[in-house]
């Protein structure tokens, strides 16, 4: 079962995750502080922007259109940003770490 580090005003929380489910419902069940994901993870409000620390970026599917237009328009942006609800878990990502910004949407 892969796990998944959370970083959040320098606290880390380390949980397991379901194959096939997503960052978002993952940290939404464990209750991770910053992510709100008011659409449920319909990629329609991006209130579930994460920061994908270290070499995980590079091993996530690229982002459809659908979300990089509403990353286009987040403030606090960065090259490594990514909707939470958007990254399905599989055992290769086993370790991925992200990090909640200080505000969402």
């Amino acid at each position: 079962m892969p796990h998944i580090k959370f970083l959040n005003n320098g606290e880390e929380s380390c949980i397991h995750a379901d194959t096939g489910s997503t960052v978002m419902s993952v940290a939404t069940m464990n209750n991770v502080n910053g992510i709100v994901a008011e659409c449920g993870g319909g990629c329609s409000c991006a209130t579930c922007h994460v920061y994908v620390e270290g070499g995980w970026f590079d091993k996530l599917e690229p982002a459809a259109p659908e979300e990089l237009e509403l990353l286009e328009f987040l403030e606090g942006v960065q090259p490594n940003s990514r909707l939470s609800c958007q990254i399905a878990m599989d055992t290769e990502l086993d370790g991925l770490t992200v990090s909640v910004p200080p505000q969402q949407g």
